[in-house]
């Protein structure tokens, strides 16, 4: 049970520490409640997940003590964050709040975020999780808010085309170069994945699949790896995929990427669970049901995995009434009501123990050409434990982000993880802490 004790020992105090060094020791409440009592009250509610307004609805209708006011923000790419941020700031900010978990050490680190401990019943909620998911909202011995969804990074592909490539699905990364010039020789015009520069998460999880650790702490220092010698040998691995043109540079999301997968220019693609949704609004009206398959992610010889994406909810800094936020959260992670009341908004998967099969229940998979769930059940047992994120992930994100901005013109995916590294550590030094390379 080693793996699962992510952030319970000496190195997490001193991230915890770190944390809350760096802008301040955040809220301390004057009366902490007990989570033995019976809060009441009125609450807001801010989100950018689909059908939450619908869990708020439910969880009115479940009781009377507590309403709950339901408010959809901006998701991150559309700066949902910036306004919260601003709102906690100005102290008008909601009491529950959605965070991902990249992004919740810069809300902890701001005192943005109340702990939960005192709030919540520890033993029926986060001690239930497994210790790489619980280290997503955990610092040292504090709680910071509870895991809704885990993420477990997969690959989808075209069942067919591999198929037409004679190969099997890619075990490993060198198997996966194999099969992705097997099917240029069969198909010139196809390519097994995309490169996506705009999603800098999916460059995180794949150097975490190969063991890179991109933050961690030394002493009363921030420790910061963003080019160690796993990233950049994932960082040259894809580049030579890149210059090979065995996958394609494109936009996730993006009307080009939209109609690459819907025409059959990319047959593969890096996500994990919750892309299913999208991979089926792209590719049905052109007729390719039960052609999609999940898959593990290939590996670099021992099975390896991580997440990509996911979300906790919060007690924010401005809320007044923790305790009545801390119950509603309670409903939102752990009560299968919860999970029956949003619907069917996706292929979730979720972080609480037993409420996956609910979800499942929900969402329509039949799509797919062999049971997803599966899949990202395998999956999430490979997630390695030993990641966390930092303390200001909008300084990574951005500066890979614009580096990768330079692959068109000659840049390399090496040269933009060195870019970032360099804007990683300059920006925190900047805000006043300290940091070794």
């Amino acid at each position: 049970m080693k793996r699962r004790n992510l952030l319970m020992g000496a190195a997490s105090l001193a991230t915890s520490a770190l944390l809350l060094a760096a802008c301040g020791t955040g809220p301390t409440p004057s009366a902490v409640p007990t989570p033995t009592e019976d809060p009441s009250g009125t609450i807001t509610f801010w989100s950018a997940l689909a059908g939450m307004d619908k869990v708020a609805a439910a969880f009115n209708a479940s009781q009377s003590k507590i309403k709950v006011t339901f408010e959809t923000i901006p998701n991150a790419d559309s700066g949902g964050y910036a306004k919260l941020s601003t709102a906690i700031t100005a102290g008008n900010g909601p009491d529950v709040s959605t965070i991902e978990y990249p992004q919740l050490p810069q809300f902890v680190s701001n005192g943005q975020v109340q702990p939960l401990d005192g709030l919540i019943d520890k033993s029926a909620t986060v001690d239930k999780l497994a210790g790489e998911i619980r280290g997503m909202v955990q610092f040292g011995d504090k709680t910071y808010g509870l895991p809704y969804d885990a993420a477990p990074m997969v690959m989808y592909y075209r069942q067919d085309m591999l198929a037409k490539a004679g190969v099997e699905v890619p075990k490993t990364w060198q198997e996966f170069e194999a099969a992705a010039r097997k099917l240029k020789a069969v198909a010139p015009n196809a390519y097994l994945a995309s490169f996506n520069p705009n999603q800098v998460p999916a460059t995180a999880a794949l150097a975490w699949q190969a063991g890179a650790k991109w933050f961690g702490t030394s002493g009363d220092s921030w420790k910061v790896g963003v080019n160690d010698d796993a990233t950049k040998k994932v960082a040259g691995y894809w580049q030579k995929l890149i210059d090979d043109k065995l996958v394609k540079v494109t936009q996730a999301y993006s009307d080009e990427w939209s109609l690459d997968l819907a025409n059959g220019t990319v047959v593969g693609v890096i996500g994990a669970n919750w892309s299913a949704t999208g991979i089926q609004k792209r590719t049905e009206a052109s007729g390719q049901k039960g052609q999609w398959i999940a898959a593990e992610m290939p590996n670099w010889g021992t099975p390896a995995g991580a997440f990509y994406g996911g979300s906790s909810f919060n007690v924010t800094k401005s809320s007044k009434n923790p305790a009545a936020a801390a119950k509603f959260i309670e409903f939102l992670t752990t009560d299968e009501e919860a999970i029956k009341a949003r619907g069917n908004t996706g292929s979730a998967f979720l972080a609480f123990p037993g409420l996956t099969p609910v979800a499942q229940q929900a969402y329509d998979a039949s799509y797919f050409g062999n049971d997803i769930y599966a899949v990202f059940n395998k999956a999430y047992t490979t997630v390695s434990p030993d990641w966390q994120w930092g303390p200001s992930w909008d300084l990574t994100n951005t500066a890979l982000k614009d580096a990768y901005g330079n692959l068109s013109t000659g840049g390399t995916v090496l040269e933009a993880v060195n870019t970032a590294q360099a804007a990683t550590v300059a920006g925190l030094k900047q805000n006043g802490l300290s940091v070794k390379e």
